[in-house]
């Protein structure tokens, strides 16, 4: 299986703790520079940075070889070359969160899922208590619906 990531997903999953559902649900994880570039900023919550500095061998960096195009070029830099990322390598599934970037994504054909998605398909598993990442999740700064979050969380109660 072919899994590209963006930096959302990753983001939070270390923030929350969770970060070995990436390659527990997936194996390797792929990413490209600009993702690598934002994971390593200055800006970045300081786990993340530790993290990506002594990154895990399941989590592989690939440059991005495919040119952008107008659409992509309106995104943000790790989420426009994720998608290209993704379609050169004819990936299984993007993993992103970003509302405008997901509609990009779908209209070009490619699979995604966001952190909702990886912490559902966690939880299926039994590789998480859900309740628990949730309520990690919510003491970040990541925004969901209430209704969204209530119908997870009711999926699986």
């Amino acid at each position: 299986m072919i899994v590209v990531s963006n930096i959302s997903p990753i983001n939070y999953l270390v923030l929350i703790g969770q970060i070995h559902l990436l390659h527990d649900l997936f194996g390797q994880i792929i990413i490209p520079q600009a993702v690598y570039r934002e994971l390593s900023d200055a800006a970045a919550p300081l786990p993340v940075q530790d993290w990506i500095a002594d990154a895990p061998d399941w989590l592989k960096i690939q440059p991005v070889s495919q040119p952008s195009d107008e659409i992509i070029d309106r995104l943000d830099p790790g989420e426009g070359e994720s998608i290209l990322l993704a379609q050169t390598l004819d990936a299984d599934l993007l993993l992103l969160d970003d509302m405008k970037a997901r509609h990009v994504t779908t209209e070009r054909g490619l699979v995604i899922a966001g952190i909702l998605g990886i912490l559902d398909q966690a939880a299926m598993r039994q590789l998480v208590d859900l309740s628990t990442a949730v309520q990690s999740l919510q003491q970040t700064s990541f925004w969901v619906s209430d209704q969204l979050l209530q119908r997870l969380l009711d999926k699986h109660s």
